[in-house]
């Protein structure tokens, strides 16, 4: 047993409590986990005329799962939660009840200076966060799957909306981004920063799914001393939310 907790990991996949409970839903394979605000997933819904098929009662939130035909396809779209154990919780109900190849779509404060509203392709993530910890042995970052990362900007540029390739801080502890910290981080690579990234790749790692995530940038942290929160990427979220779909759909 470690010292300290954050490294005493059990590999064990049976927990008391777990994610599949037997409760009947057939989720569809491919998946959409959607950090947008309520009112663009709304008009989503509406206009691909999206249908319940499940739902995911919190002690805080109900978390309604719904599923539109695009080409053809059955694709699933969930809205997520903000921070890493919330949304870890309904990723895990997602892969137990189906999914299996799940891209994930949100915003990110920017490090470095990036336009506002900049399409990425997240490859590795910081684990500054707790919730990985629980699915994989202790490491400093995690790959992403680089074969769902290739798939998705390779859709991405065949609709005119090419993402590079970027490697993000994993945070959660929103007010806990210091100047030092930033410095350390940007000198070994990552550009970016968000709160669920680290820890939605471990438990698909851990389960057996492939996980990618699209990142739109948003506020910026390039100047410690001028912080910006900017428009906080409001124009992307009815954007990534057609692109994720897209890429689900391009997926084989």
């Amino acid at each position: 047993m470690s010292e300290l907790p954050i490294l005493n990991y059990d590999p064990t996949q049976k927990a008391v409590i777990n994610p599949f409970r037997h409760e009947g839903y057939h989720f569809p394979a491919k998946m959409l986990l959607a950090f947008v605000t309520p009112d663009h997933l709304a008009d989503f819904y509406a206009e691909y005329h999206a249908q319940e098929i499940g739902t995911l009662l919190t002690f805080s939130n109900v978390v309604r799962v719904q599923q539109i035909r695009f080409h053809g396809e059955a694709i699933g779209i969930c809205p997520a939660v903000i921070g890493a154990p919330a949304s870890a919780q309904i990723i895990d109900f997602l892969i137990a009840y189906g999914a299996k190849q799940i891209i994930a779509v949100g915003s990110c404060g920017v490090l470095l200076d990036k336009p506002e509203n900049t399409l990425l392709v997240v490859t590795e993530a910081l684990r500054d966060e707790g919730t990985s910890y629980h699915y994989l042995p202790a490491a400093p970052s995690i790959r992403l799957d680089a074969d769902m990362a290739a798939a998705i900007q390779t859709s991405l540029a065949s609709v005119g909306q090419p993402a590079k390739p970027v490697k993000t801080w994993t945070n959660d502890a929103f007010f806990r981004e210091t100047p030092a910290l930033i410095k350390q981080y940007t000198a070994t690579g990552y550009e970016v920063v968000e709160m669920e990234c680290a820890a939605l790749a471990a438990i698909a790692q851990f389960r057996g799914a492939k996980f990618g995530q699209i990142l739109f940038t948003a506020d910026s942290l390039a100047n410690q001393e001028n912080y910006d929160a900017r428009d906080f990427g409001r124009a992307s979220h009815t954007r990534v939310l057609a692109l994720g779909v897209n890429c689900l759909a391009d997926l084989n």
